[in-house]
């Protein structure tokens, strides 16, 4: 390795072209991305650093305020990446449709009529070679300034992640940055028919969009007065809408302000295309590349192999992917085949929410990680909101034994609650509990949204969509990070007590489980055993341990908001046997205070710990 390490420096400066390229392959070449978890902390871009408190309604930027990518100084991200961090994903980068006036950089204007938000959702791309002027001081150098934050964050020990949404762009794509050579999605369709394998889009033919008809007392812009705001939209033929809606009006309940991508499959569900060989999924990425390399594929699988590989040539390490199975999952193994090929350590992150499918997206579409919502994201919210039992998490695991390297684990994200909402938990600290399960239950990622680690509880009323979540479609403030961007000292000078103690808590567990060898190890279930064996061990506790040959951890949570618990808890004996201990006391250190010691007693083979826990403790405890 060291050999080839040095021969990539030699040729990097023997060859001064192709700058970029090379700094990419000896960050490759550098990383050791296998040893240790990994934590994701996903930011709104275009919120982080927006100091303005004002939050009206549907607020211009001159009234609420905007960040800048200017705003992740070295200090922000030395912060960020001390919280216990590895990964940033700058969420709302690509240049998506916003309604802000900047024809004088050659930029068209939005309509509000097919456009969520002031600001915009980041899952309408009008143009992916280019990124959200909203976010740069200049806005005629933006694309560089992006450029300079990939390089701070490398700087600062942060792998870059952004999105790509290849299930659908904005209704008026139009690129202003092609490559030479590029042609804009659509630019070369065949509209006088609903499909064809090389067309980017579907159509209605003959058929001119209508906007559809806004429900709920929704006007767009609040019903501010706008020239564009007449509720039309130029678009003939129509296009079918981005979550597949075929209607030339698409209701208001449908992703209106998308347009679905053709991957070459027909209207009635027809495959134009080459279909992997049966026992594919068990061969690697070059297999994958070296089958799709003499094969013909649609048109929009190159138009996005481009995009990514444009990205990953500027030092993007990896993506998020948008609705991933929505699209084919041949799809994904000629993209992620051909992203490995630049990058072998690329970040591949997928939203897929039906489990039948997590295998085929994992190992047929080359997947790295799949979000785990529908299973243990959705089992812990139920607990934390006192509906559900910590019985139902053990057998997810069970289930997902065979992949649960791949399965991201998160308790916010853009799409989400936030914790502290009084329709999620009404309280940050019921995340606490969770948060320690959900870090150290597997060998997969952990994510974190932005404020989670301050107790954010999204309650602004931003303009599009309601409270609960922090807005991705309008210009709005944080309050609870505002109070801990300090005016841009990112110092907390401003957070609450209670904002500081749980950001320490955060940061202590964090820190813990990306150095931590047993929690890239073995997993082990104690909950069903104690329920069985243990008296007082209650539905809204949970117990596990991880161990590897050097590192042997037991994780007690007690999810209860109001109850303490006093009881023994049993490690049953084929553990001790793995562990090779024998009839003697042992110490047990919380790793996540280092106030607390506990003794491991083994009596006949089992061994028992004697646990007090208050209400939402957690304790992860080493052997000693």
């Amino acid at each position: 390795m060291r050999k080839i390490q040095i021969l990539s420096m030699l040729f990097i400066t023997i060859i001064a072209g192709c700058k970029t390229e090379h700094k990419v392959e000896k960050r490759i070449m550098q990383e050791n991305s296998t040893s240790k978890k990994k934590v994701v902390y996903q930011v709104f871009t275009r919120l982080f650093g927006n100091t303005n408190t004002t939050n009206k309604p549907w607020g211009t930027i001159e009234e609420n305020g905007v960040g800048k990518f200017n705003d992740f100084t070295d200090k922000a991200l030395a912060e960020i990446k001390n919280l216990g961090v590895t990964h940033i994903w700058y969420t709302g980068v690509p240049h998506h449709d916003v309604i802000r006036d900047y024809t004088k950089y050659g930029i068209s204007n939005d309509d509000p009529d097919v456009v969520k938000g002031r600001a915009g959702s980041p899952y309408a791309v009008k143009d992916y070679y280019n990124v959200n002027p909203d976010l740069a001081e200049n806005v005629a150098n933006r694309l560089q300034e992006f450029e300079a934050l990939i390089e701070r964050s490398h700087k600062n020990e942060l792998k870059v992640i952004i999105d790509i949404v290849p299930n659908h762009v904005a209704r008026n794509y139009q690129s202003l940055s092609n490559p030479k050579g590029t042609k804009d999605f659509g630019a070369e369709d065949d509209t006088t028919v609903a499909y064809h394998v090389n067309n980017n889009f579907y159509y209605v033919p003959n058929t001119p969009f209508e906007v559809p008809n806004f429900l709920n007392g929704y006007l767009p812009l609040g019903g501010e007065k706008h020239p564009l705001s007449d509720g039309k939209f130029d678009e003939n033929p129509a296009k079918w809408t981005g979550n597949g809606a075929r209607s030339p009006k698409p209701s208001f309940y449908d992703w209106y302000e998308t347009v679905k991508v053709n991957y070459g499959i027909s209207p009635d569900g027809k495959k134009d295309f080459d279909e992997l060989p049966k026992g594919f999924e068990n061969e690697d990425y070059k297999k994958h590349f070296e089958f799709w390399k003499d094969k013909k594929v649609p048109n929009s699988w190159i138009k996005f192999k481009d995009i990514a590989l444009y990205w990953i040539a500027k030092g993007v390490d990896g993506f998020r992917y948008d609705m991933a199975e929505m699209v084919p999952v041949e799809f994904w193994s000629y993209l992620n085949s051909n992203i490995k090929m630049k990058n072998p350590n690329a970040f591949l992150l997928a939203e897929v929410y039906q489990p039948h499918l997590y295998r085929d997206y994992i190992k047929k579409g080359k997947m790295d990680f799949l979000y785990d919502k529908v299973q243990l994201y959705d089992t812990i919210k139920n607990i934390m909101q006192g509906r559900g039992l910590t019985d139902n998490i053990p057998p997810i695991l069970e289930d997902l034994k065979d992949i649960e390297q791949h399965m991201l684990h998160f308790l916010e994200n853009h799409d989400e609650q936030r914790i502290a909402s009084p329709e999620f938990a009404g309280n940050a600290l019921k995340g606490k509990p969770a948060m320690v399960v959900s870090t150290t239950i597997s060998t997969t990622p952990t994510m974190v949204y932005f404020g989670q680690e301050l107790g954010e509880d999204g309650s602004e009323n931003a303009g599009f969509g309601s409270p609960s979540r922090t807005s991705i479609f309008d210009y709005v403030g944080v309050p609870a990070l505002q109070r801990w961007v300090n005016h841009k000292n990112f110092d907390g000078g401003k957070s609450t007590k209670e904002e500081l103690e749980l950001r320490d808590f955060y940061k202590r567990l964090l820190n813990f489980t990306i150095s931590s060898d047993a929690l890239m190890g073995e997993y082990a279930d104690l909950h069903q055993y104690n329920r069985k064996n243990t008296e007082n061990y209650d539905t809204k506790v949970l117990s596990f341990v991880r161990f590897s040959k050097d590192e042997k951890l037991v994780v007690v949570s007690n999810f209860d908001d109001k109850k303490s618990y006093q009881f023994k808890l049993k490690i049953p004996s084929e553990i001790i046997k793995k562990w090779n201990l024998t009839s003697n006391k042992y110490q047990l250190k919380d790793q996540l205070y280092n106030t607390k010691t506990f003794d491991l007693e083994i009596k006949n083979g089992v061994g028992v710990v004697k646990m007090n826990m208050n209400h939402l403790e957690s304790f992860v405890l080493k052997m000693m």
